[in-house]
Parts: structure tokens; C-alpha cells; sequence
């Protein structure tokens, strides 16, 4: 077995926790209006989650869609390698870089 062939499943293995668990994140923003993992900061959540909850579960809600979509292509059309890893390193990287800027955002204390 090759090091490319074992990370190779290893990434594709990886997209099904995350898909999962953005998924799950989503619906509890969504549907069980859970805010409690939004915007968190050290631990903390914000004065007022709700007011960032829409944004924070639409980029979990599109996350775990794409990474979905991803385990799909590669499984029923047999997406390519370079293909699929970069669409779901862009993803990746999208989705933790929009999630610390909400999160920063929404603790942000404005000085009067």
C-alpha cells in the first residue's frame, strides 16, 4: 500500500464525521433553536447567540452539504482525486475561517 493510497482514504474517510457533525450542528441551530455552540469564543458564547445563529447554521448547513454531495460524487460517479480534494479543502477552509470571523465578531466589545 502506498502513502499516497492511505491518505487518499483516510481524507475520504475523514469527510464523513464532518459532514455529520456540521449537519447535526445545523439542525440543532435550526430546528431545536439550540444556540449554544454559536460564536463561541475560549469556550464562551456570546451576549446574544441568536443574533448570530441564521449565518452560523446556513455555513454548517452548507458545509456538511457540500462534503455530502463530495462522498456522493466520489461514490456513484467516481469523481477524480484532484477534483474532489479540492473542493473539499476550499470548503474546509471556508467554513473555519467564516466560523472565527463570526466568532470574533460577535464578541467584540464596540468602546462609546
Amino acid at each position: 500500500m502506498s502513502v499516497l493510497l492511505f491518505f487518499t482514504w483516510v481524507m475520504f474517510l475523514g469527510l464523513f464525521p464532518f459532514s455529520v457533525f456540521w449537519l447535526r450542528s445545523a439542525w440543532r441551530i435550526f430546528a431545536l433553536k439550540d444556540y449554544s455552540k454559536v460564536a463561541l469564543k475560549a469556550g464562551e458564547s456570546p451576549d446574544k447567540p441568536h443574533k448570530y445563529a441564521i449565518i452560523s447554521g446556513l455555513i454548517n448547513l452548507a458545509g456538511g452539504t457540500i462534503f455530502a454531495i463530495v462522498i456522493l460524487l466520489i461514490l456513484i460517479a467516481g469523481l477524480d482525486y484532484e477534483t474532489w480534494t479540492a473542493i473539499v479543502g476550499v470548503t474546509l477552509w471556508l467554513k473555519l475561517l467564516v466560523d472565527f470571523a463570526i466568532s470574533r465578531y460577535a464578541h467584540f466589545k464596540w468602546k462609546k
